[in-house]
């Protein structure tokens, strides 16, 4: 469901502060493998993710995301954004070639609330350790948690309504569902989606140019127990323990990095095509939307953001 020329959240920019705890916890722990690497800067990429890498750990003082980034179909596209966004009222830039390891040139702006996002074509392949010849469906000496892919992220800020016109009516997608006051008059978060995916990006009201969660997508629920069971083994603090969300229909797993970033495992969800309506949930129902089966937030959820 590209028609847009954006394919997908193609990778992330993380800021973590114990750098070295940090990368030992997101490749033995989460799973992922390191690609490259340099003074600042650690690449990683899920198993079943095909390009040089989806997540950057950045080294830095404090926790956070530094930018997130959309993979689209070829260069082409990113003339037609960046006038199209320049148009919306947003500021554009190039961003070179020889900015970070294995990617080509891509076109930067801000956001309404405050986020850095990047829209990129050219960038290293490196493929997945099955092949592509009668391949079997798993590799061997997986570690971790070890998810299939990036999958999604939840982003917060004040002027998510902007925010939300520029990623449907400038960038062409889809609203899945939204979480509005009980009176309908205010949006308190909308999910986003350019795949067939319930989500690629989310936005809720919160604190500017934060981030509350990066997603991770596993196979199945049983997946999901074995995360939590690899959490605990090691004593990684668990936000949330197994569950199912009402918005997007995901049975999920919360918890964080040692900077403090929540990370999110998930799988499940439905189907989405250009022609989805958008689901609406009332702020007085968002603990059962979020949390379906105690149907009630924890103060942590909804206080923490990095």
């Amino acid at each position: 469901m590209n028609g847009n020329g954006i394919e997908r959240l193609g990778r992330i920019q993380l800021r973590v502060f114990d750098f070295e705890k940090s990368v030992d916890y997101y490749t033995n722990v989460l799973g992922l493998d390191i690609t490259a690497r340099d003074e600042n800067r650690v690449y990683l990429k899920a198993w079943d993710e095909w390009d040089h890498h989806s997540v950057i750990l950045e080294k830095s003082d404090r926790a956070g995301v530094d930018h997130v980034a959309f993979k689209v179909t070829n260069n082409d596209v990113l003339d037609t954004l960046e006038k199209k966004i320049g148009d919306f009222g947003c500021t554009m830039e190039r961003v070179s070639n020889k900015d970070r390891i294995g990617e080509g040139q891509a076109i930067r702006t801000t956001l309404p609330t405050g986020h850095k996002i990047e829209f990129y074509h050219d960038i290293e392949y490196v493929g997945v350790p099955t092949g592509t010849l009668n391949p079997h469906p798993w590799p061997e000496g997986q570690r971790g948690i070890s998810p299939h892919r990036l999958d999604h992220c939840l982003l917060s800020g004040d002027d998510i309504v902007s925010t939300k016109r520029l990623f449907k009516d400038v960038l062409g997608f889809v609203e899945t569902e939204k979480v509005v006051t009980v009176d309908g008059e205010s949006l308190i978060a909308t999910w986003l989606t350019t795949t067939m995916t319930g989500h690629d990006i989310a936005l809720i009201k919160g604190p500017e140019a934060k981030i509350h969660h990066v997603g991770f997508f596993l196979d199945n629920w049983y997946d999901i127990l074995r995360a939590s069971d690899i959490l605990s083994r090691y004593e990684i603090e668990i936000d949330v323990t197994p569950t199912r969300h009402g918005i997007t229909r995901g049975q999920t797993i919360y918890f964080f990095d040692p900077s403090g970033n929540r990370n999110e495992v998930y799988t499940g969800g439905y189907a989405v095509y250009s022609d989805f309506p958008t689901i609406t949930w009332t702020e007085d129902k968002l603990g059962q939307g979020i949390f379906y089966h105690r149907r009630q937030l924890n103060e942590a959820f909804t206080a923490v953001f990095s």
